[in-house]
């Protein structure tokens, strides 16, 4: 089976958005890119005609990246002997607005990042991002219903952690 090769270049910007996303380097998310793209040809017989070629690659991804953040937290703890150290985000050298949202957006859980990614940034329905990382669909809505809350909730200030809150604004350019 073969799937054309257009459909798939189309998919492209939308896989590296959501590898960013999880990996929060550009550079691993090229590698995670490339990873899903070799593993969804390695395994073209598994993919189903009629089947969402977007889900499909999206499920791929997000599967590689928790076996890679896996494989990497157990390196890392034979490596040092102990708990692996909390990562920091990358830098933002986009606009005063992006980076503020950004770093809200970092202070969600992954799962959180996860849906909200994929239902607001991606547009897959919710059925689609609940089949693309394995979860119910009643899993992913809690899930999200939680993360915009939580957004809210730290663009009020009223997030309850030990992090200054973010205040979100419109800076114009």
């Amino acid at each position: 089976m073969t799937i054309p090769p257009p459909r798939i270049v189309e998919l492209l910007p939308a896989l590296m958005r959501y590898a960013r996303r999880l990996a929060r380097d550009q550079s691993d998310a090229e590698d995670l890119v490339q990873e899903t793209l070799a593993s969804a040809y390695a395994h073209i017989g598994q993919y189903q005609p009629g089947r969402s070629l977007r889900v499909w690659l999206f499920t791929i991804l997000h599967n590689s990246f928790i076996s890679r953040t896996r494989h990497d937290a157990v390196r890392e703890r034979h490596r040092t002997g102990t708990a692996p150290a909390a990562a920091e985000a990358s830098p933002q050298e986009h606009s005063v607005r992006l980076r503020e949202i950004a770093e809200a957006l970092d202070r969600l859980s992954p799962e959180q990042r996860q849906v909200l990614h994929l239902v607001a940034v991606d547009g897959l329905s919710y059925q689609e991002a609940a089949d693309a990382i394995g979860i119910p669909i009643g899993t992913l809505i809690s899930r999200l219903s939680r993360a915009r809350a939580r957004l809210r909730a730290i663009e009020s200030g009223e997030a309850g952690d030990s992090r200054p809150p973010v205040a979100l604004r419109i800076v114009e350019s």
